[in-house]
């Protein structure tokens, strides 16, 4: 029996660093972005409270697909098993493409 592929999704928003887990991963009809779908989040144990899980279990509650700007996904991997989901501070700076503001302006 072939295993289902599971992807890892890495992605910025909003200075932070979303690691999270998806049952498919392609291109959008919406121009521009890559679109995420099947969210996945690992096995629950009664005895362990993870609270970065729980917050983006509450973040994505409710999301069937999950459309992001290409220019913000940092990296797609297909991995064997899932992982732990996590959100964290981007290190260093993290600059939008193309530059918005005074000097990007024409």
């Amino acid at each position: 029996m072939a295993h289902r592929p599971v992807f890892r999704v890495i992605f910025h928003n909003a200075g932070k660093i979303y690691e999270l887990y998806a049952d498919g991963v392609g291109e959008s009809d919406l121009y521009g972005f890559v679109v995420v779908e099947g969210l996945r989040f690992g096995e629950r144990s009664e005895l362990l409270v993870d609270p970065a899980e729980e917050r983006l279990q509450r973040e994505f509650e409710g999301v069937e697909r999950l459309y992001i700007p290409v220019h913000a996904v940092v990296r797609i991997d297909e991995v064997t098993r899932i992982g732990r989901v996590r959100i964290h501070d981007a290190e260093g700076k993290i600059t939008p493409f193309p530059p918005v503001g005074p000097k990007g302006s024409s």
